[in-house]
């Protein structure tokens, strides 16, 4: 499962409403090889299912994954932090051994 927090459900509606995004648009997060501890999170929108997605809905947003980013997020929460010290969307990853220090990559 992967789970969205209250933070992130708030400026991922804000975000869709923003951009006028209709309902067919939904949180895709994947994981890629680089960052400075070997791997990276990535987070768009998108409105295309692929083969082998993962489709979570919590909280009222839908998350898909692929099934290979699965595996490094599986009970990660999307969380978001905003104002002067934020990070923005952020990812609490109780399968990552070590984050680096910006937070956008991280190794198992």
């Amino acid at each position: 499962m992967l789970f969205v927090a209250d933070s992130a459900k708030d400026k991922i509606l804000e975000v869709i409403k923003t951009k006028n995004l209709d309902e067919r648009f939904f949180v895709r997060v994947s994981v890629t090889s680089g960052g400075c501890s070997g791997l990276s999170y990535v987070l768009d929108f998108d409105n295309e299912n692929k083969p082998n997605d993962q489709v979570f809905d919590d909280n009222g947003i839908r998350v898909v994954t692929d099934l290979k980013s699965f595996l490094y997020l599986c009970n990660t929460t999307l969380e978001f932090s905003g104002g002067l010290e934020g990070k923005g969307f952020y990812f609490n990853n109780p399968n990552a051994a070590r984050t680096c220090g910006c937070g956008e990559s991280f190794a198992v």
